[in-house]
Parts: C-alpha cells; sequence; structure tokens
C-alpha cells in the first residue's frame, strides 16, 4: 500500500477513535457494540437513507468495523419519491466518501403509484437491498429504527387495527425479513432516542439530508408523531411504553407456546407428499390459537416468504367450521380440503 494511502487511512481512523472520546458518543457506541456483537458474523450491510438516524448507524458501523475488523456494506437506495432524490443519493455516497465510508446506490424504478406512497417505497427498498445482500452472500442488514420509531410504530399499527403479534412484531432487535427468511433486520438502536443520534450525527460528519414528508399532514407517521407529543404532555414515558409492551410480549408469548402444541398435537405432517393432515381438535382450539397455527402451515406447506393474508385465512377458516361442502378451497399456494371430521392442507405444486 502507498505511504499516501497509509496516511489517509491512518488520518481517518484516529477521527474515529477521537469521536469515541466524547463521553455521551462513547456510552452509545458501547450500548450499541453489546447489541450487535453476538449478532453479526464477519460481514454485514447497513441501510443508509442520509438522514441523522442513518448517518448516525454508519458512523457507530464504521467505528465497530474497523474495531473488529469486519467487512460492512452501505447501501443508499435512490427511492424516486422525489425528483432530487438521485442528487440526494449521490450527495450522501460523497459525504460518506470523505470518511472513507465506501457505498452503493441502488435504484428503484420510476414510481407511478400514487396511494400508500411510502409503504410501496419502503418495500422495494427492502427488496433492492436484500437482493444485494444475497449477491454478497450477507444475511444481516442493520437498520437504523430507534425508540421514536418503536413508539410510532405501535401506534401506526394500532391505528390499522393489527392484532397482538402485529403490535409487539417491531419490538425485536432482530427479525426475518418478509421478503426472503434467509436474511435478518438487525435494530440495534432501538433502545436509543432519536435526539442521541442527532447528537452523534451534529458532532462527527455533520451532514444529513432532510426529507420534507417528514412534516407533511397527509401522511400517517406524521400524524401519530404529533398524537405522541401530546401524549408526552400528559404523562406518556418511555418506561411506561416499554413496560406495556413488554406485557404485551408476555402474552404474545404464551399464545405462541399453544399455537405450537397445537400444531403438534393436532396435526400429521407427511413429508412425502408436502401435506398436513388436520385433527378435528385444531379448529376447536380458541380463535388465535387457530388462525396462527393455520397460517403458519398454510406457509409452511406453500413455501411462500409471507404469510397469507388475515382476511383470507378468516374466510377460510369460517367456511371450514360451518360447512359440510366438501368443495377444495385454494390459498397462498395451497389445496385445503374437509374430510369428514379432518381437514387436508396441501401444496398446489405437488
Amino acid at each position: 500500500m502507498k505511504k499516501k494511502n497509509l496516511s489517509v487511512k491512518k488520518t481517518i481512523h484516529n477521527f474515529y477513535l477521537k469521536k469515541l472520546d466524547d463521553p455521551r458518543i462513547k456510552k452509545i457506541y458501547s450500548n450499541f457494540k453489546k447489541k450487535i456483537s453476538s449478532h453479526v458474523p464477519n460481514s454485514f450491510c447497513v441501510a443508509v437513507s442520509g438522514g441523522v438516524d442513518s448517518m448516525a448507524l454508519s458512523f457507530l458501523a464504521k467505528c465497530y468495523s474497523l474495531e473488529n475488523n469486519k467487512k460492512v456494506y452501505f447501501f443508499i437506495v435512490d427511492h424516486k419519491l422525489r425528483k432530487n432524490s438521485t442528487l440526494e443519493a449521490n450527495l450522501v455516497k460523497k459525504k460518506l466518501k470523505l470518511f472513507q465510508i465506501f457505498s452503493n446506490v441502488l435504484t428503484i424504478k420510476k414510481i407511478n403509484k400514487k396511494s400508500n406512497l411510502q409503504t410501496f417505497a419502503r418495500n422495494n427498498r427492502y427488496k433492492l437491498i436484500i437482493n444485494q445482500s444475497l449477491t454478497k452472500k450477507i444475511d444481516m442488514i442493520l437498520t437504523a429504527h430507534h425508540t421514536d420509531d418503536l413508539i410510532e410504530n405501535f401506534f401506526i399499527r394500532l391505528l390499522r387495527g393489527s392484532g397482538l403479534k402485529g403490535l409487539i412484531s417491531f419490538s425485536k432487535i432482530k427479525s426475518k425479513t418478509t421478503f426472503d427468511d434467509k436474511i435478518f433486520i438487525l435494530r440495534p438502536l432501538l433502545d436509543t432516542p432519536k435526539k442521541d443520534l442527532i447528537y452523534i450525527s451534529k458532532n462527527t460528519f455533520n451532514f444529513n439530508v432532510n426529507d420534507p414528508s417528514n412534516l407533511d399532514n397527509k401522511f400517517l407517521r406524521v400524524k401519530v408523531r404529533k398524537l405522541i407529543s401530546n401524549l408526552e404532555k400528559d404523562g406518556l414515558t418511555l418506561n411506561k411504553f416499554k413496560l406495556s409492551l413488554n406485557n404485551l410480549s408476555k402474552s404474545n408469548n404464551a399464545i405462541d407456546y399453544y399455537v405450537q402444541k397445537n400444531i403438534n398435537d393436532n396435526s400429521n405432517y407427511l413429508k412425502l407428499t408436502n401435506s398436513i393432515i388436520l385433527k378435528d381438535d385444531f379448529l376447536k382450539q380458541p380463535d388465535e390459537i387457530v388462525f396462527r397455527s393455520f397460517s403458519k402451515l398454510i406457509k409452511k406447506i406453500g413455501k411462500k416468504n409471507t404469510y397469507a393474508r388475515g382476511a383470507k385465512v378468516e374466510n377460510l377458516l369460517k367456511y371450514l367450521r360451518s360447512t359440510s361442502n366438501y368443495s377444495k378451497k385454494t390459498l397462498s399456494g395451497c389445496i385445503i380440503q374437509k374430510f369428514e371430521n379432518s381437514v387436508i392442507i396441501s401444496s398446489e405444486n405437488r
């Protein structure tokens, strides 16, 4: 390696070490390191939006890679939601390069969709990063979701009518992606308030892009953010919220136990034909137990990455419980047929 390159590398390394001398940044980094050390393999990737959250995450991930000799990839997605999104993505890439963070810009094709734009863009952003991760044989994607996001997502899902599982699912530090079960999302900053990430971003790279949609009242997230702000004035605290979330998680774990028990006791898997026979007692359990059990089995037999839509599962269960008609039904790559006191779930692709 040339002397000039060695000098640049040493200068950059010293930059990160010096920033970690700041007690507040050091404390946040120590917590970050503790959260990811048991999860990340030799390489991982970071989803970068250019906002203060992801810029702070980029700093922390770079520190961790230097300290532990890990290979880390940084992916910036040009979402095409705004006319200047390409300029912003390339600017973020250029700024990160100044700090020896080399990133790739992934581009979403032009969006013609007029409703649920943010959800559509988010899903496509994950798909692009997941595809790159698979190419590079990476199974861990770090995101900058923080404490404020945790609370916001809870209320958003509550307003959309999510069940218990949906309400607490975002609280897990590590979870499989809905698009490919070989790839995991890691959220090491869920215990970190946004104000701490703003502090890191300002006192390290001192650069971020601002998303004007964060101030646009037509988006549900913005409305929820204002709702939470008002609730905080009336006494909502992070500790109270976490206590409620922890209690909900315990209830969810209890349900999961009985879901697996229902599957073990009241179904038989036939490996040779990739089919499942449900006993009469399978459908006689409490509604939530049956719903989750049935959804898991449909996903398994249909070999899908995501669960079937809840409304379709509910309608099919209602049909199986109420009819003596033995006609076949299909759902999510499966054929479902009732035979006297049992139900057979088989693959459409046999």
